[in-house]
């Protein structure tokens, strides 16, 4: 099937969920269960998408997991055995038919957004592949995923636990990005690291909304691309949902993908036959575009993609217990806070990826390197470098790393390269290379050349290519080697000129054992830099470093206009770095300094009372937040660390409020429910936990919730803004039922709505008073709502 790429389309089917809607599928239902409840519903609708012309048939088992069907009678096994089982029928004795075996994401955030760990995220998978292997499919389908973490699980489940093709696809917004903050750069990254077949893009959008995104990815990736779109917006009429693009306009938008470069094609919600009909019509004719490899050099956080080559990058080296008394009783102490200050602090200084090393003999490094990754990559967005002698540690950080991370790493050494080129071919990360061999460090270009040439042959058998190697020539000491010092320059040009890899160098040993480093370790820098050094690894902290490499980018044409040169030494002004005790609780909330707000605000309660330390800090910090997430100068992870800060600080007040004098009052409440039918409520308890550090008291219903309970609870708490979310288009007309009732009942009560499938005029026609496309807009909505009332 996979051969075929190059010279013919393939088509995938259309919606599942809108075919049995119209085939008598009731809201609360498990769709899963038809395969065992009403088969022959499944197997028609396989048959028509089948008729239609699509090659690649999908399992009905989009939520075929444990945790969606802890309420059903049967097991994960049996749905996906029954479910693979149809999808065969259906396609029985019929040439170039294959069966997808169709996984979509769990329904919960994975730590540290949420509370699923990624091993038991992995376990679910797993128990589907497994399941599906033995079932019979062709291909695993990884679909509609928001956050690349969740992805990352299910692409090792697959990989790990079968030998079938492994097609991923992502849901992107219309700013670009999915629901978690992950661009398309860093999903091709990852995933084509972790080894995907096919990638691409599916659901939230329709396909004119989606050429966008279509070409980012086809800019990134050497893979084949995939694209099932929605048919265009939801709509509501008649109490019914329908969506606004015909099959000739979604064919029209898929021709164009077509001529761009995507192979393979199909649809999500809304379409149907008719769809996939035309748009396999609509191809006749064309033939594929030859998928070409791509030559980028790329490490990334979940959020955040960064490209070694086009300009210098810093790789911060601050995190490294090696000659630093303070970081070493920090992670003795197991205090994670002094690490997360290192890496805010060479973040804001101008580092584009962070080095972490954790390597002291009197510790558990592989426990202390996963807790300080997992710490770190919630509070900054940048890149990690996974620093260790250990390659039982570089495993354990690889596999749980939330992107495609650097490994520091490998040299010339047979044991080492067969150590440490599976880890690097499994997880799919870069890895730096060392010039060093059995004979040591050599002394001349030549021989640092050689042994890179080794590494890179070597890597090459591995099936890592030479994008993803980063050679490091090695600075030796000039106070004992001087005459080797100019040798590792010279290597540098040497070794690019061979070979499609990048040079990183730790540039500070040149000065060691002399007086005067600094002098030393500018020039160096500077010499190495035109060399052809693209990230030197260094301490962005140190502002005579930072100079060397600000100026060198300006005459090296990589600063365009000079801006970010002007930007730092146009208007050079004095500064006090000293924070003071009023200013250091918003520090700490801003950065996500969580195990720090209990001590700050117990030190700011001797100076205020609890409502002033909310109104004069915390929220002012929250909104600093806000309009961060805004803009995308943060995303996701960093939005809920610094509300999990604050909500730390708010706690520590309200105990010490309890104890003596009570100054808080209750904030004002807000109901949060997903309506009846919908078992998701990852947004929902996102917003639930920015309002909760406004102040707001949040009465939270859960989900899956009756419109008898909404309104008993209304009555109860007396309520005035209720905010209901939904994420099936099967849901929303219980979402509007509620709000009738809601406003029979209460006049005066404000609602706000929220969900994948809402739009604003969505929101507005279902009855509701606001839309709320995130947790900053749900706050806004409440600033309203209770201004308006005088609260």
């Amino acid at each position: 099937m996979l051969d075929k790429l190059n010279r013919k389309f393939l088509f995938f089917d259309g919606a599942m969920g809108t075919m049995l809607q119209k085939s008598g599928l009731r809201t609360g239902e498990l769709p899963e269960e038809f395969n065992i409840l009403n088969p022959e519903v499944i197997y028609n609708i396989h048959k028509e998408y089948s008729d239609a012309g699509a090659n690649i048939i999908t399992t009905n088992t989009f939520g075929a997991n444990r945790l969606k069907l802890k309420n059903s009678a049967y097991s994960v096994g049996e749905i996906i055995s029954a479910a693979v089982r149809i999808a065969k029928q259906a396609t029985e004795n019929l040439d170039e038919k294959y069966v997808a075996l169709d996984i979509g994401p769990i329904g919960t955030l994975l730590t540290p957004l949420g509370t699923l760990s990624f091993d038991d995220a992995y376990e679910m998978f797993r128990e589907q592949v497994v399941s599906g292997v033995k079932a019979g499919a062709d291909i695993i389908l990884i679909e509609t995923m928001t956050d690349i973490y969740e992805a990352k699980a299910a692409i090792l489940a697959a990989k790990e636990n079968s030998n079938l093709p492994v097609f991923c696809t992502m849901s992107f917004q219309d700013n670009g990005r999915t629901f978690t903050g992950t661009d398309t750069a860093t999903f091709v990254a990852v995933a084509e690291g972790l080894g995907v077949d096919v990638l691409g893009v599916n659901c939230s959008l329709g396909p004119g909304e989606l050429q966008s995104t279509v070409d980012e990815l086809l800019k990134y990736t050497s893979i084949p691309v995939m694209v099932q779109a929605n048919a265009g917006l939801p709509k509501y009429k008649d109490n019914a949902t329908y969506y606004d693009i015909d099959p000739t306009e979604y064919s029209r938008e898929i021709k164009i993908m077509a001529e761009k470069g995507v192979i393979i094609f199909g649809g999500c919600c809304g379409t149907t036959p008719e769809y996939i009909s035309s748009l396999t019509n609509a191809l006749i004719g064309l033939s594929p575009l030859k998928v070409t490899k791509k030559y980028f050099t790329t490490v990334t956080s979940s959020s955040k993609t960064v490209f070694l080559g086009d300009e210098v990058k810093i790789i911060g080296e601050r995190i490294n217990p090696t000659g630093k008394k303070r970081l070493k009783e920090a992670l003795r102490e197991n205090n994670l806070d002094y690490v997360i200050r290192e890496a805010i602090a060479q973040q804001d200084s101008g580092s584009s990826i962070l080095d972490i090393n954790v390597g002291l003999p009197d510790i558990d490094e592989k426990e202390m390197m996963i807790k300080a990754i997992t710490e770190v990559q919630s509070v900054v967005s940048m890149p990690l470098q996974i620093d260790s002698a250990n390659t039982d540690v570089l495993a354990a950080a690889a596999r749980i790393y939330n992107g495609k991370p650097i490994i520091n790493s490998v040299n010339g050494k047979k044991e080492s390269m067969e150590k440490v080129f599976p880890i690097v071919k499994k997880y799919g990360c870069l890895v730096v290379a060392l010039t060093l061999d059995e004979d040591g460090i050599p002394t001349t270009s030549e021989k640092r050349l050689k042994i890179a040439a080794n590494i890179v042959e070597t890597a090459r058998t591995y099936g890592i290519h030479e994008e993803n190697i980063l050679i490091d020539p090695l600075v030796l000491t000039a106070s004992s080697e001087q005459g080797a010092v100019m040798e590792t320059l010279k290597a540098i040009p040497l070794i690019k000129s061979k070979y499609n890899v990048k040079i990183v160098l730790g540039t500070s040993n040149v000065s060691f054992g002399l007086p005067n480093r600094k002098l030393l370790n500018t020039t160096y820098l500077a010499m190495a830099l035109a060399y052809g050094l693209d990230a030197p690894i260094t301490d962005s902290t140190n502002e005579a470093l930072m100079d060397v490499i600000r100026s060198f980018k300006v005459l090296a044409n990589q600063d365009t206009d000079s801006k970010d040169y002007i930007q730092t030494y146009g208007n050079i002004v004095a500064e006090s770095t000293a924070i003071s005790s009023n200013d250091d609780l918003k520090d700490i909330i801003t950065k996500g300094l969580k195990d720090e707000a209990k001590k700050a605000s117990m030190k700011l309660l001797k100076q205020y009372n609890p409502i002033e330390i909310v109104n004069k800090f915390m929220i002012p910090a929250l909104d600093i937040v806000g309009e961060k997430y805004e803009k995308q100068e943060i995303f996701l992870p960093q939005l809920i660390r610094s509300a999990e800060t604050s909500k730390a600080a708010f706690e520590a007040i309200k105990e010490k409020s309890l104890s003596g004098s009570n100054d808080m009052v209750d904030g004002d409440k807000i109901l949060l429910a997903t309506v009846k039918g919908d078992i998701h409520d990852i947004g929902k308890n996102i917003v639930k936990l920015i309002l909760e550090n406004y102040g707001y008291k949040i009465i939270d219903l859960g989900k899956d919730v009756s419109t008898e309970k909404i309104v008993e609870a209304v009555r109860k708490e007396n309520i005035d803004l209720v905010g209901l979310s939904a994420l099936m288009t099967t849901t929303v007309k219980n979402m509007e039922d509620t709000i009738t009732v809601l406003k029979n009942d209460f006049p005066h009560i404000k609602i706000m709505v929220g969900g994948a499938v809402l739009t604003p005029d969505y929101a507005h026609k279902i009855g509701s008073d606001f839309y709320s496309k995130d947790a900053k807009e749900a706050i806004n909505i409440a600033k309203i709502v209770f201004k308006e009332d005088g609260n």
